[in-house]
């Protein structure tokens, strides 16, 4: 298998899917004639031509109206907003229509859409560049958001995007983009949305993480094994809603402790709906309280203190032996 980086799996996964569907459309602000601002649709242009691969007015709005009408009329559309940041002004249609027209046509509808966004810290970005706000799009009834964590499972996750039957929001990591490279077959692989899966075995404590972070998160457990032998066990999200909670419950049940890292804001974030979920199921074999390692309930900073924002190493230990300390 090649060992490729994640600009290059999404960008195989999108080019596979419209050789195997010519229902699959790609439109976005400079998707074509530039590839993308970061080259994830580099190619594509050329391959399918400008009726399946379509270069947008700067109007993130009109660009979720049109996927909506695209996908309702038979189409599967994968559009494009050049960062998150930008997303908010697609949230109406997304939020309005996408998500609530199959139980307004009392299923007779859906929405195949994909709705694709560059997020998250650590890139030396611009304020609108940087935000992890993945809630807005969870909390929200009728979409999907996943969030892969490496080439592979960003390609397997991004073909079961286009394939499913409702609108998914796909957030991509970018600090990842081109951060590390993984073998990913040729061959067609999926990778079930609404399934977390374990990144590390461990029987001590269990560290929840997702994207940019998890690998944060596995630096940290490597470093807790060689200095204080402690063996944690790391779980992926890769889909924040539908939430995963079976796997989270089974292995808090086996560690008896729980750490939650995600770089999105403290306050009414993933964290606290994973801590709530660990209560519900699995209360009585917890050991110590749920620590969240976070970012700070504020606007990420620019460059020169992003690091200080975002969740590391250090406070990713400390939480874990306080916990384990209780």
């Amino acid at each position: 298998m090649p060992k490729i980086n994640m600009v290059q799996a999404i960008n195989l996964a999108l080019s596979q899917e419209m050789e195997k569907d010519d229902r699959v459309v790609v439109l976005g602000e400079d998707v074509g004639v530039d590839g993308g601002v970061f080259r994830v649709t580099d190619g594509l242009l050329s391959k399918f031509g400008p009726e399946r691969v379509m270069d947008t007015p700067l109007a993130e709005s009109g660009i979720a109206g049109f996927s909506i009408g695209m996908a309702l009329y038979g189409l599967r559309p994968v559009c494009e907003m050049q960062f998150s940041g930008f997303g908010y002004l697609a949230f109406h249609h997304m939020e309005g229509h996408a998500a609530r027209m199959r139980p307004r046509s009392v299923g007779a509808l859906g929405v195949p859409m994909v709705i694709r966004m560059p997020y998250g810290g650590g890139v030396r970005a611009l304020e609108h560049h940087s935000e992890s706000r993945e809630v807005y799009w969870a909390h929200t009834p009728g979409l999907k958001m996943v969030i892969p964590s490496s080439p592979r499972n960003a390609r397997a996750l991004l073909v079961s995007a286009i394939r499913d039957p409702d609108p998914v929001v796909y957030y991509e990591p970018k600090a990842l983009y081109r951060a590390f490279r993984e073998e990913v077959p040729e061959e067609e692989e999926t990778f079930p949305i609404g399934k977390s899966r374990i990144a590390l075995e461990g029987k001590d404590i269990t560290i929840i993480s997702y994207g940019a972070m998890l690998h944060r998160t596995l630096e940290a457990a490597e470093e807790l094994k060689e200095k204080d032998g402690i063996q944690c066990e790391v779980i992926d999200l890769l889909t924040i809603s539908p939430l995963d909670d079976t796997l989270l419950t089974e292995s808090v049940k086996k560690t008896g402790r729980a750490v939650v890292v995600h770089e999105a804001p403290r306050s009414f974030g993933a964290g606290a709906e994973i801590i709530a979920r660990l209560v519900e199921k699995s209360f009585l074999y917890l050991e110590a309280p749920v620590r969240r390692v976070t970012g700070f309930d504020l606007v990420i900073p620019y460059y020169q203190r992003e690091q200080d924002y975002l969740p590391g190493i250090s406070r990713i230990t400390r939480a874990v032996r306080e916990t384990l300390g209780f």
